[in-house]
Formats: C-alpha cells, sequence, structure tokens
C-alpha cells in the first residue's frame, strides 16, 4: 500500500494541508518530545501522503502508531494501528461506565479536521490507556517482588512502567521513576529548552515466577534528555550500591540527595564559567563569539607577528574543577579538503580550580605564547607535506 515515504527533516508538503496543520500543532505544542518516522500515501496514484509512522515517547523509549488519515475522506478522523506487541490493547475497554467511554471517545466524537489541536488531543488520551494498559498487564504478573515495588512508588507522580519482551530472553519489567521534584527548566536564566527537562532513574526488574529469598539488584541507569548535557552530564554522576534486600523506595532518597546537590553545583558552575569568559578580555581581547546561556565554549582571535589564528575554550560542566579544553584554529592555513588546520586538545597547561579567574586567563596566556609558535611551525609543516 505504501508507494511513498519521506522523514520529517523539512516541513509536511505532501500532507494535505489540514492534515499537515494538525501534525505540526502536534510537534510544535506538545510537552513531550513527540517525532515522526516515516510519512507515506495509501492510494495507489496519490497526489498526497496521508498516513505516517509517529514515534510515542513512553517509559524512556518511543512507541510505534501508524496514524492512518484518508486523502479521499480528509474530514474523516484518523484511524491509529498500535504495533503488534500491543494487539490485545483496546483503549476503550481500558475504561468502565458509560459516561468515561464518552469522555474516551470524546475526541473522535466530536473530530474536526479544521481544529489543528484535535490530534495532540486524540494522541495524548490514547498515550494516557496506553499507560493504564502497561499498569494492567504489569499487575497480573505473578511476581511478588514487582508487586511489592509497584506498592513502593505507586504514588510518585509521573511514573512509568512496561513490559519488555522478544528476541527469546525472558520477560522484564522497566520503570521510568521522574526524580528531583523542581523546575529544571527555571534554574538557568534565557534556556533555550523547549520540552520540559526532566531526570529519570530507569529500573530493569527480571520477571520471575518463583521467590527467591535474596533477590539480585535490578539494571539500574540515570537518563536525561541530550539538552540537559549543556547543564549536567549525567553520566558523571555515580548511583549508589543496590544493597541486598533493597527497595526502590528505600534507594532513590540517597540518590535524588546527591543528584539535587549535583544541580546545584552544576548552576553554580555557570557563574564561575562566566566569570572566566569575561576575564578573558583584558589579555585575549573580547570573545568573537560565546555560548551565552551556560558558557561552556567561547573563542578569541589572537595574532603572533604575521599569524593568526583562533583559540577555542571548552569549559565543562565539571569547571572549575575540570580546566578548560583549548583547541588552535589557523586562518591561514587549510588541508587539502579546504578546512581549517586545527591543534589537537590542549590542556597541558597551569592550572588550579582555586584561582580566581583572572589568574586563570593569565597563565594560559603565558602558555599560549610559546604554544602558538609550536601551532604555527605545525601548520607550515602541514602545508609542506600537502605539496610533496
Amino acid at each position: 500500500m505504501a508507494v511513498r515515504a519521506e522523514t520529517s527533516g523539512g516541513g509536511f508538503a505532501s500532507l494535505p494541508p489540514l492534515i499537515a496543520a494538525q501534525l505540526n500543532y502536534l510537534l510544535t505544542y506538545s510537552p513531550l518530545p513527540f517525532k515522526i518516522h516515516q510519512i507515506w500515501s495509501g492510494c495507489k496514484y496519490p497526489r498526497y501522503s496521508d498516513r505516517f509512522t509517529l514515534l510515542v515517547p513512553y517509559c524512556l523509549d518511543y512507541v510505534k502508531w501508524d496514524i492512518i488519515y484518508n486523502a479521499q475522506y480528509p474530514m474523516a478522523a484518523p484511524d491509529v494501528i498500535f504495533p503488534l506487541e500491543a494487539e490485545d490493547f483496546h483503549p476503550l475497554e481500558l475504561v468502565s461506565g458509560q459516561q468515561e467511554i464518552e469522555k474516551a471517545k470524546s475526541s473522535l466524537h466530536d473530530w474536526n479536521i479544521n481544529d489543528p489541536t484535535k490530534l495532540l488531543s486524540l494522541v495524548y488520551e490514547l498515550r494516557n490507556m496506553y499507560m493504564r494498559y502497561q499498569k494492567k498487564r504489569i499487575g497480573e504478573l505473578d511476581d511478588a517482588r514487582i508487586k511489592f515495588e509497584i506498592s513502593t512508588i505507586l504514588s510518585r507522580e509521573g511514573l512509568e512502567m512496561s513490559i519488555v519482551s522478544g528476541n527469546g530472553r525472558p520477560d522484564e519489567v522497566k520503570f521510568a521513576v521522574p526524580l528531583l521534584d523542581i523546575d529544571l527548566n527555571k534554574l538557568v536564566n534565557g534556556c533555550p529548552w523547549k520540552h520540559q527537562q526532566k531526570i529519570h532513574l530507569q529500573v530493569i526488574f527480571p520477571v520471575s515466577q518463583k521467590y527467591v529469598s535474596t533477590p539480585s539488584a535490578p539494571r539500574v541507569k540515570l537518563v536525561s534528555s541530550p539538552e540537559l548535557k549543556a547543564l549536567l552530564s549525567i553520566e558523571d554522576v555515580k548511583l549508589p550500591v543496590w544493597l541486598d534486600g533493597m527497595c526502590m523506595a528505600e534507594y532513590l532518597p540517597a540518590l535524588e540527595d546527591n543528584l539535587k546537590m549535583q544541580v546545584v553545583e552544576a548552576v553554580t558552575s555557570i557563574g564561575a564559567r562566566r566569570r572566566f569568559i569575561e576575564a578573558l578580555a583584558p589579555l585575549f581581547g573580547r570573545p568573537l563569539e560565546a555560548d551565552p546561556v551556560f558558557c561552556r565554549r567561547a573563542t578569541v582571535l589572537s595574532v603572533s607577528g604575521s599569524f593568526t589564528f583562533l583559540v577555542h575554550f571548552y569549559l565543562a560542566s565539571q569547571f572549575p574543577k575540570q580546566q578548560p579544553v583549548l583547541v588552535l584554529q589557523s586562518c591561514q592555513h587549510f588541508d587539502l579538503q579546504g578546512a581549517p588546520v586545527t591543534s589537537s586538545h590542549l590542556t597541558d597547561y597551569p592550572w588550579s580550580p582555586r584561582w580566581d579567574p583572572s589568574q586563570m586567563v593569565e597563565r594560559i596566556f603565558e602558555f599560549m605564547t610559546e604554544e602558538c609558535l609550536n601551532f604555527k611551525t605545525y601548520c607550515n609543516d602541514s602545508l609542506q607535506q600537502q605539496s610533496v
């Protein structure tokens, strides 16, 4: 049936305008990061595409739902096809009582293709039902440990869970536990984040039907959105040890205390990085460009005799404990592909996190007076090798 497919790199010109408007509204205004996997047509000789695969964020992963419009009957509401692993997911059967059923059907019952908000409403209703469906499946498992774990953290707002199966492996239950009851987006002035930033603990338990007196520790790891890395690198956070007999409710408090402290340090580090970048001006001149929000990078223009080059400063989230990485870039030397010649990462210069910013910059400046000569020689040698 599919005769054309495309990714969502650009707009949605292949879709009818009213369908494109609903999809654009979903991707623009949803608090959750939905994505489009592909767009295609169900007609043999299509003028427009009329269906797409929607990647629905759930439990720190994505589930694929096919949203099926009909270009020949554009006023009709779309069908939604769920994946094979959720073949027993029948949304309207998850609610009880006629009033609740009518409420669940509301987005379809009063469907209006001219209303761009309708698709977003429909997808959110279905996602909430999918969440209840997964909880129901897990609640039916004959596993005392998982039942107990759920009972200890079920009241935590934003908790998501799902059964992970397939590939010939035993079933597992994955929990996505939201951490830190603070608004991370408000911690950084002028942050460009579109979606609400969250840190989750992913906890995966094996499903077992037999009693084990001392069950093994689950697999745990911290997960955050990629954008949060500008503030805090989750990979650098050391997780507490999961002790024998421990449950999630006992594990989470120490983890959250440690994480909260590291978030505070990361926010404080922004101010330290900003003061460092401001201290560059007296010796290096005003930066040509700099990261104004997280202060993770800055670039200055430098001159040594007739040699002109750029100095890039890359500042880690652990600054000043971790010193900046320097990269030199020639303005006069280029490789065979036309790219400017650059140095390797430089960190072998004097540094102490206890120095004030002006002393840090002064020691780097002293280091650069000699290093730039070495870099100029390296650039000239590179050109000679190209001409051979």
